[in-house]
């Protein structure tokens, strides 16, 4: 069976590296390919004198146009499966190996594996997906917290080890590059589900998550990851008009979210330097974008 790993990464070279270490363990991996979006910290020269290691360099268009590339090339490569992930998460040896028996599985399309941070099951997985109740979040019967010891089948996972059939990319294609970051993942996986595939998560092929520590207070830790915000009202906005089944999902649910963005911006800009009054407008215009379905970088 043809197996390629496909790995996005951007100035995380540290941890690409231990990735690599990880991907390199995993012996039924036939090729690995990364795709470097434009990282500046020795990324890509460091990924140069990797002989074993097929390397598409690009500008950075971020994690969607980072699978989209890299999906695209290890299709056109021949691959049966592809086995997606960012920088930050770590295989354990044997998680292929866990994943591999559950390829011939009756209708399944994407595999999914148990990622783990310190230890402690991590994740954002969920089995139901909601189109019709716009007062309810469109991620239901969440797996988080829940004693899950066999394969279960689930509506949505990340792009942090999700394994995806080449029959499952003929039908349902790329991943839409347009949303750059954010909500990429659950687009795909929605079109998969939506298109007739099984999702199957495995809880025997485990995969490590880097975890971030930050000593920033409140104020700068928002300032930081401001402009993520925008696309997160942008994106959820666009899933939820895309595949709402009626009017008020596809325009109340995310107006309700970016009113509360709206409300926090303007109550903490007398006293916190984190949002502007260009922000309030930035953040009505993602939502507009959202719900017009005009993409792009932001």
């Amino acid at each position: 069976m043809n197996i390629k790993a496909v790995v996005v990464t951007y100035n995380r070279k540290e941890l690409l590296k231990r990735n690599i270490t990880c991907l390199r363990a995993n012996t039924p991996v036939s090729s690995i390919v990364v795709v470097n979006n434009g990282s500046t910290d020795g990324t890509g020269e460091w990924l140069d004198d990797q002989k074993d290691l097929t390397v598409i360099h690009q500008e950075n268009v971020g994690g969607s146009g980072g699978f989209y590339r890299g999906i695209q090339y290890a299709y056109q490569a021949g691959a049966d499966w592809i086995w997606c992930m960012d920088d930050d998460v770590f295989p354990r040896a044997d998680c292929m190996e866990h994943l591999l028996p559950y390829t011939h599985e009756s209708g399944v399309g994407i595999l999914a594996p148990r990622r783990l941070m310190e230890g402690q099951i991590f994740t954002n997985d969920f089995q139901k997906v909601n189109l019709t109740n716009p007062f309810a979040s469109m991620y239901q019967q969440k797996l988080k917290g829940r004693v899950i010891d066999s394969p279960v089948d689930i509506c949505g996972t990340a792009f942090e080890g999700l394994c995806i059939s080449r029959e499952a990319v003929e039908r349902i294609g790329l991943p839409n590059k347009e949303l750059f970051i954010f909500c990429d993942d659950t687009d795909y996986c929605l079109r998969a589900v939506l298109a007739g595939f099984r999702i199957l998560y495995i809880p025997s092929a485990l995969m490590d998550k880097e975890k971030f520590f930050s000593d920033d207070d409140w104020e700068t830790r928002s300032r930081k990851k401001k402009w993520k915000r925008f696309y997160q009202v942008r994106n959820a906005a666009y899933l939820n008009h895309r595949y709402g089944k009626n009017w008020a999902v596809r325009y109340l649910r995310s107006f309700h979210a970016v009113l509360g963005y709206i409300v926090i911006a303007l109550a903490t800009i007398p006293f916190k330097d984190v949002y502007t009054l260009d922000d309030v407008a930035k953040f009505w215009k993602a939502y507009r974008d959202g719900i017009l379905e005009k993409l792009g970088k932001l």
